[in-house]
């Protein structure tokens, strides 16, 4: 306390004030969503009651105009901006995550347009949440240090939180807030204290100073390794990996439709962008540890996953084990991430599944909530006969089944190609094992998506109202989008691989 002290007086004799420098360009997509969060506070105090859905336009256009300064950071060039001694950093790795975020925030927005104006919610509030967790994840993709990426954290987790319970009266609902809050709040705590010791550890926060000194001494130790371990469970936990999954399908299913879609699409996005960078920046020499933990988790996400969405019966429930599955194909590259030369195409890989995951889960949650809005039944039944009286939606439902599954031509095969590609790279027994695993569970969970669609195109309608579904505007631009997405990802997977390409990430982490 003494040192503090005489330190704190002779940094104030000596006069060092100097502010950091701050590139107000590179920080441009964070201040318009910052002042698009103040807009929709201020507009849902002002207007009436009958006009509240200008929020949700607001909202829209927002997302849509921090858009802007990323097209033109990544216009300019591929420099490396870095702000705050390294602690914040914009290079092309986080401007295609920036992206992908807030792509996705606005087709939620589109899909909650109806849904929260027709259900009675607060729809103001709904959307100074939404922005506030889009918010933090854009900046958990430029987050180089321990206290950055824990705020990040925070930022994007507590809005999710009150949204998962958005519908009060419902008891689903308010089990789904509790339940996503009690188990988040744990697994923060988990990881905050493998934070901790990080810190205690090196004496510094900062990734890159991290990676160096954490095996200073050659070898690990056991509160080092214990350390990496607390901090991966944390976002374990994010990205809804077995065995930290079980709030998962609970909330998804109590939630409203559109936040299912954005927690298991943008938060589980957020929760990888976490894993990539800890694992290339703060652990790159730690394959040791985190290879063998990353290993098992994906293969039990996998498997559990799949087998657990078999025996579904609730569509929403039942893309929630998906997503679980998915989660594993996504954390398979990062199993053999420390191995050979894989690293670049183990990042590339991860980044471009997430795009072509984004699309094509968010396009099945939009014909979901185009369906329930005439069946009011989330029962994987009510999809019976579904091209008989809405061809459209049939249609695009199989798509992105079918790209979920894998299948080609469709995005879902090129994400899947990608990730095997990366395992295979390591030539090691740690990456020939989790292809066969890989393999077999694809072929798993082509079961239970190709149940769906058996519903669609082979039974007849349940209750035999053939009546044509209505489906608003607002869903309607969110399935062209999502589907156009995962059809040209499948068909030129080069666009998408394009992306995956501007995030080689040597250089920038410096490895």
């Amino acid at each position: 306390m003494i040192a503090a002290v005489s330190h704190l007086g002779t940094v104030l004799a000596a006069g060092d004030f100097t502010s950091p420098r701050v590139d107000y360009h590179a920080l441009a997509p964070e201040i318009v969503l910052a002042a698009g969060i103040c807009a929709v506070l201020l507009i849902d105090l002002f207007v009436g009651e009958g006009r509240r859905w200008i929020t949700s336009t607001v909202a829209g256009f927002v997302l849509l105009g921090a858009v802007i300064p990323v097209f033109t950071l990544g216009v300019i060039g591929s420099d490396i901006r870095s702000m705050f001694d390294g602690r914040y950093v914009v290079d092309q790795f986080s401007l295609v995550l920036k992206a992908l975020f807030l792509l996705v925030g606005y087709v939620v927005v589109l899909l909650s347009t109806n849904e929260i104006e027709e259900g009675g919610y607060y729809q103001g509030e709904y959307y100074v949440l939404l922005l506030s967790s889009v918010l933090g994840m854009v900046m958990m993709s430029s987050a180089r240090d321990l206290v950055s990426i824990f705020v990040a954290l925070e930022f994007l987790s507590i809005p999710a939180y009150m949204l998962a319970a958005w519908r009060k009266r419902d008891a689903k609902s308010n089990e789904a807030g509790v339940k996503y809050y009690l188990l988040g709040v744990f697994a923060s705590a988990i990881m905050l204290y493998g934070m901790s010791l990080l810190y205690g550890i090196t004496g510094t926060t900062k990734l890159t100073e991290l990676g160096a000194k954490i095996t200073a001494t050659g070898h690990f130790r056991g509160a080092e390794a214990l350390a990496v371990v607390f901090v991966l469970v944390g976002f374990a936990f994010k990205v809804s990996a077995v065995p930290f999954h079980t709030w998962a399908p609970d909330t998804y299913e109590g939630a409203p439709t559109p936040i299912t879609a954005f927690l298991s699409v943008a938060s589980k996005a957020a929760g990888f962008v976490a894993l990539v960078t800890l694992i290339y920046v703060a652990f790159p020499q730690a394959k040791d540890v985190y290879q063998p933990f990353v290993w098992v988790i994906s293969v039990a996400s996998m498997t559990v996953g799949n087998l657990l969405a078999l025996r579904q019966t609730n569509i929403v429930r039942m893309l929630a084990y998906s997503g679980i599955s998915q989660a594993g194909f996504i954390l398979m590259p990062l199993a053999v991430a420390g191995t050979g030369d894989s690293a670049e195409s183990s990042l590339r890989a991860v980044v471009v599944y997430l795009i072509i995951y984004a699309a094509m889960n968010l396009g099945a949650f939009a014909v979901v909530i185009a369906v329930s809005r005439k069946t009011r039944s989330g029962e994987i039944t009510s999809f019976g006969g579904l091209f008989s009286y809405a061809p459209g939606l049939g249609v695009l439902m199989t798509i992105f089944m079918a790209s979920l599954a894998g299948i080609p031509p469709l995005g879902g095969w090129f994400a899947k190609f990608g990730a095997f590609k990366a395992v295979l790279e390591a030539g090691n027994g740690w990456g020939y094992s989790i292809a066969i695993i890989g393999a077999v569970n694809a072929v798993i969970a082509t079961a239970y998506y190709i149940t769906v669609m058996r519903e669609i195109w082979m039974k007849p309608v349940p209750d035999g109202d053939i009546t044509p579904i209505r489906t608003p505007g607002a869903v309607q631009a969110a399935l062209v989008i999502t589907a156009a997405a995962t059809i040209v990802f499948g068909v030129l997977p080069g666009l998408v691989s394009r992306y995956g390409n501007l995030t080689d990430l040597t250089g920038a982490f410096g490895r």
